[in-house]
């Protein structure tokens, strides 16, 4: 087995009130960015959850470095950072002190090494000029580097963050992104989003999931391979209707007093339509789109 893979195999959980939230799910990822796409209740947060050992699945198997998760939860956490979608602080504490005490959950016992350790982290995330100051004062954003930081302690081989950039203004979301990419490189980072624009700017490999269903693990080049010559688009007054057209319709983006038609089809959907070059968010909702039908017809 490979260097910090991470191997998912026929993973399944089912909550109490019937919600089947993963169904049989396998995937391999590598080291490196990977991105865990799929609209809010998509299942990304059980399988987030999951993996971190916070609760069991009914049935699967989770390896990680040679680790049976499932089988030996302790070992994985030695080198685990997770980040929540909903992570708590302690508001009247410090920076330094907080990041210091999880440091001592995390086992760093030696006192020099671990405030080394913080420090460094502090600066990573640019929050050295604010480590004396209580959490309460900070903003949205320097809670999420916060955040980070804790998930970075003990250098951990696998790192996993919840919609890590909701509620970021644009300033705090490119900082995030740089910090991402640079902690990401040489082990496994699983950033799990409903926002495309994050997974876009950084991940090399992409997971789709919708109620519970992994729909695809591929590179952006080959999500966007398989719409080549097939998205169309069409700029119409926004008071316009929209079903003027044939095909699939992947989204509209409001432009002022004009919408902008994407469509899916083989072939020109109707009049005034032109062939464009597809992106991520259309591959995205041509996926989502085919799970609707198919869920459909089952």
């Amino acid at each position: 087995m490979g260097f910090n893979v991470l191997t998912i195999k026929n993973l399944n959980k089912c909550y109490e009130n019937g919600v089947h939230a993963l169904k049989d799910i396998s995937i391999t990822i590598d080291r490196g960015l990977f991105g865990l796409l799929g609209p809010n209740g998509a299942g990304k947060s059980s399988f987030m959850r999951t993996l971190a050992t916070l609760q069991r699945p009914d049935s699967g198997t989770i390896i990680f470095d040679g680790i049976d998760v499932l089988a030996k939860p302790e070992q994985l956490k030695k080198v685990l950072g997770y980040l929540p979608q909903e992570f708590g602080v302690y508001p009247r504490v410090t920076a330094y002190e907080l990041l210091d005490y999880l440091a001592v959950m995390k086992g760093i016992t030696n006192s020099k090494l671990r405030k080394e350790q913080v420090l460094a982290l502090l600066a990573k995330t640019n929050l050295y000029e604010q480590k004396d100051n209580n959490l309460a004062n900070f903003s949205g954003g320097m809670k999420r580097r916060f955040g980070i930081a804790q998930a970075l302690l003990g250098s951990p081989k696998l790192i996993m963050v919840d919609e890590p950039t909701a509620g970021l203004d644009p300033q705090e979301r490119n900082r995030f992104y740089n910090l991402l990419s640079e902690v990401g490189k040489d082990i496994v980072l699983i950033l799990s989003t409903h926002i495309i624009e994050d997974v876009q700017a950084l991940c090399s490999n992409i997971g789709v999931i919708n109620q519970g269903q992994m729909l695809a693990q591929a590179t952006p080049n080959h999500l966007l391979h398989s719409l080549k010559d097939r998205v169309w688009c069409k700029n119409v007054d926004s008071q316009q209707a929209e079903r003027d057209f044939t095909g699939q319709l992947l989204l509209t983006k409001n432009q002022g007093h004009t919408t902008r038609v994407h469509v899916y089809s083989q072939r020109q959907p109707g009049v005034g339509f032109e062939q464009t070059v597809p992106d991520l968010e259309d591959a995205y909702f041509h996926l989502l789109n085919q799970d609707t039908q198919q869920a459909g017809k089952r």
